[in-house]
């Protein structure tokens, strides 16, 4: 598969796999309390995702070698993992899930942000319009009312912590430039943030339930949220920030309300509002002008297709042809 297909086929299943979490979350949190659930979460990713390497690469590969090889599993072990959910999980408990759901998706915002400051990028005026608009389509398939807006200003400041630990720990990822491959180090990165959040939850108080205590529905949960949508999704993540850029992967956190809406009607058989629709078509749009010249690129290569199957000659027939990437 070519890469360009590759990217965007990894990118949808990215999306998949963080959005259908949702449901397993929303039910393991019934009986274990934020912090530990993500603890355990990681736990399980770690697990999973280190056996795998250790069973199919050689022990050299899955080893840190460098000072860069440890700092990256640092940054992303530290912000990636613990961070990012010590703050979500924290703040949702004190704020709606409306003003959640906007804040965390600041989080594409952000990003370039900090990609300027930290690595030179700069985003173009079109792209960041995209990003805008693809904002205002979250916004719209939330649908915020001022009663849904009253929570806690201290639990929107931890969502928004959350959404800013993503930004700084991607663009810091791509700086360091690690040179271990993506698996291992995602791997390294979830047994640190496990640790970690393990630590929070006993420095918080919270009451330390056992997985073997819970109700088999809780515990199936745990399993779910943790192999497919921590251990498949971390390490497609990661993958994803070294391939198109900490910029364009994040824009994944517009994608995750369209996959959980859909996942919460096939499961749950929530129903999905015009409005909604409305908002995910506004999505698309944002996302249009962000991967704007890639559109035009693809355009270009089906047109050129089309043209080498009904046997016209570009250089003679006079038409205007867009320009391609080759």
């Amino acid at each position: 598969m070519p890469a360009r297909y590759r990217d965007a086929v990894s990118f949808v299943l990215l999306a998949v796999l963080f959005g259908g979490a949702f449901v397993a979350i929303k039910t393991g949190l019934r009986e274990f309390p934020p912090l530990l659930f993500a603890g355990f979460r990681f736990d399980v990713g770690a697990a999973v995702l280190m056996g795998y390497v250790v069973a199919t690469r050689a022990r050299s590969s899955w080893l840190p070698r460098t000072r860069r090889d440890l700092l990256g599993i640092t940054v992303a072990g530290v912000f990636l993992v613990a961070l990012n959910n010590a703050l979500l999980f924290t703040g949702q408990g004190s704020t709606t899930p409306a003003m959640a759901s906007i804040m965390y998706g600041l989080n594409p915002v952000l990003a370039p942000i900090f990609a300027w400051w930290l690595l030179g990028d700069r985003l173009s005026g079109t792209g960041a319009l995209g990003i805008g608009v693809a904002l205002a389509g979250v916004v719209i398939i939330v649908q915020p009312s001022p009663a849904s807006l009253g929570g806690e200003t201290a639990g929107q400041f931890l969502v928004l912590g959350a959404a800013t630990a993503i930004a700084v720990g991607s663009v810091l990822l791509k700086r360091i430039r690690p040179g271990m491959d993506r698996l291992p180090l995602t791997a390294w990165a979830m047994a640190v943030g496990a640790l970690l959040l393990h630590l929070s939850s006993l420095a918080g108080g919270e009451p330390q339930v056992t997985p073997w205590s819970v109700s088999p529905l809780t515990l199936g949960s745990l399993l779910l949220v943790g192999v497919p949508s921590t251990a498949a999704a971390y390490a497609l993540h990661f993958v994803l920030l070294e391939r198109i850029g900490p910029v364009r992967a994040n824009l994944v956190a517009y994608v995750v309300p369209i996959t959980a809406a859909v996942t919460g009607w096939l499961v749950l058989g929530a129903g999905v509002s015009a409005v909604s629709l409305l908002g995910f078509g506004v999505v698309i749009v944002g996302f249009g002008l962000v991967e704007r010249r890639t559109l035009r690129g693809e355009v270009c290569r089906l047109r050129r297709w089309r043209d080498r199957q009904r046997g016209v000659d570009p250089g003679r027939d006079g038409r205007q042809r867009w320009p391609c990437d080759d």
